[in-house]
């Protein structure tokens, strides 16, 4: 695992999507796992303007959902299949035939989870997945204790995740229960995790996940298992590291060569 320590989100969002504009010059159908939330709009933000300014072409890149809210229907403002349309595939100017997310309003969400989880193989796998880390640990919507080796499937939300979320809507009462999501084991096939952390609230979060011991307790402590897996930190989700220090040398000493 990399740690990189950037002064602040908007150097966090611009270090990703140049490493995301990188793997689309060297592989332009890249399939890239995105995440929603308020923490990757930095991401998102710098990419498309790297698309305006023709830094790169991701006309035949395609875009996967990590998760998705169980009951809300597709065209629902706050489904994420409508956050990504809204937040990456328009910005970057494709079209909803480079997207493939799970079906959170299907008769049978379990079927969903396993089409999804299938599809995901049959697409190639996934070349570069984004993730958040809840202030609980979670990545995706792994809650604290979901097993290492699980698959996509349907999750029950914490009352503290879904208070996380309810700035997203009118009300707390209007945050679903359940939700779609890549399980842990499915997330960690993807060649390439970017977990970005902004903003003291994550900041045990990251020292648990990063420095701590491998937990299901502390799902994002999963990532210590990936042979990649880079985590990009502000200064303030930063601050309970005890090893900073050596991760800011590690970086500062880093060839260009190497990326991120």
């Amino acid at each position: 695992m990399e740690v990189v320590i950037v002064p602040d989100a908007a150097a966090g969002g611009e270090l990703i999507a140049e490493a995301m504009a990188d793997l689309l010059r060297r592989k332009p159908d890249a399939l890239l796992g995105v995440a929603t939330g308020s923490t990757p709009l930095p991401i998102y933000e710098a990419l498309a303007a790297k698309v305006r300014a023709a830094e790169v072409d991701p006309s035949r890149a395609r875009i996967c959902q990590l998760d998705e809210y169980v009951g809300l229907p597709a065209g629902h403002p706050e489904s994420y299949r409508s956050v990504v349309l809204r937040e990456v595939v328009d910005p970057l100017g494709l079209t909803e035939e480079s997207f493939m997310g799970p079906d959170g309003s299907a008769e049978d969400v379990a079927a969903a989870c396993t089409a999804y989880d299938r599809a995901l193989g049959e697409a190639g796998g996934v070349d570069l997945q984004l993730l958040g880390i809840g202030t609980d640990g979670h990545i995706g919507f792994n809650e604290p204790c979901s097993s290492l080796a699980s698959r996509t499937r349907i999750k029950t939300l914490t009352e503290r995740t879904r208070t996380d979320n309810a700035r997203f809507f009118d009300s707390l009462d209007e945050v679903p229960h359940h939700v779609i999501t890549q399980g842990i084991g499915t997330i960690l096939e993807a060649r390439h995790l970017v977990l970005l952390a902004t903003g003291e609230a994550k900041a045990d979060a990251v020292a648990l996940a990063v420095e701590g011991p491998l937990s299901a307790l502390v799902p994002a402590s999963a990532l210590q298992l990936h042979p990649h897996a880079t985590v990009v930190v502000d200064e303030a989700a930063a601050s309970r590291l005890k090893l900073a220090d050596y991760f800011r040398a590690t970086f500062a000493a880093k060839p260009d060569w190497q990326g991120i």
